[in-house]
This record gives C-alpha cells, structure tokens and sequence, in this order.
C-alpha cells in the first residue's frame, strides 16, 4: 500500500496507524479538537512521533483532556505534571494548555462549539492539497493562527496551526501516491 513518504513513516506502526486512520480525516468533536490543540501545542519544536508515543500519557497526565478540569489547574497539579517523566515537561508549555483550556471554552461559547469556530474558516469544506507540494504554512494557517492568538491560544504560530489543520482533517494534504489522497471519512 502506498503511503506518503513522511520520514519516520516506514516500518513505525504508531506512525502508520496515526497515518492511516486519523491524520486528514475531518472531526467535528470538539474533545477530539480540543486533544489535538493541546497535542499540537506540545508537538511545537518537536517530533510528532515524540508526541504520538507519548499520547495516552498526556491524556491521564491532562485529566482525559477535559478543558472545565485544565483551565483549574494549579501550581501543585503544575508542579506534578513538570515532574511527570511520561510526558514533556516544558513548564512554558503546560501553562499554555492551561491558557488554551481557557480560550478554547471563550470561543466553544461564543460559537456555540469549537468546531463552529474552527470550521468557519474553510466555510464547513475540506481544503486538499495537491498531493505534490510540501509545505508548512499557508495563508489559511496565518490566518486561523493570528485569530487563535487574538483569542488567547498560546504556542499557536502557523507552523503549529498548520499542522493542527491537518491533524483534524480541515486540510488534507495526503500525498498523490497515498491511498488517503484525497479521500476524507
């Protein structure tokens, strides 16, 4: 089966299972959405795999990824998660969960949900790729990054925000050989 060529991608079964069943496919829950910001914001400057390995201790280290329980957390719940080993401990970047948790319910208010929000943007479509082009940010990205920003979110530059939209399947930039190319669920 052919597969984009992602470095790390070959003979790596967390890859390819991530690959396969979640990376580019649309979600409209806003836990799921909420999971995938928070991930995100810790992939900055790092590894996916780095996070992928790390996930189901993010999600006991970070209450389920409950956003009522982050955006509460204080300088002891800081201190457990800075010497928790299974997880990153960048104290920059688990004060930033805790800010997200925060703007991530501001906008879920305003908008009725999260996913009203971040889906606006794209006008409820899937933006595909060409499946040739590699790239790291576009203009949707700077755009969705700059109002995530002005909302509060925190370790979200277009970098980030870009591969935030790939992981929740507003973009799909599955590559032309892979069988994912321009497939969504």
């Amino acid at each position: 089966m052919n597969r984009c060529k992602w470095p790390s991608l070959e003979n790596n079964p967390i890859y390819v299972e991530y690959h396969d069943n979640e990376w580019g496919v649309p979600s409209y829950d806003d836990r799921h959405l909420f999971k995938m910001l928070i991930l995100e914001s810790f992939h900055c400057g790092l590894s996916w795999l780095i996070i992928l390995k790390k996930r189901e201790a993010f999600k006991l280290a970070f209450d389920d990824f409950d956003p009522k329980k982050i955006m509460e957390y204080n300088e002891d719940k800081i201190n457990e998660l800075l010497s928790n080993k299974d997880i990153v401990r960048n104290k920059s970047k688990i004060l930033a969960a805790i800010s997200n948790a925060k703007a991530f319910l501001k906008v879920k208010k305003e908008f009725g949900s999260f996913k009203n929000y971040i889906w606006s943007f794209t006008n409820d479509k899937i933006i595909f790729g060409d499946g040739i082009n590699f790239q790291t940010t576009n203009a949707l990205s700077d755009q969705v990054s700059k109002d995530l920003k002005k909302r509060g979110f925190k370790f979200m530059g277009s970098v980030t925000t870009y591969s935030y939209l790939e992981a929740i399947g507003v973009m799909n930039n599955h590559m032309k050989e892979c069988f994912r190319f321009h497939k969504s669920k």
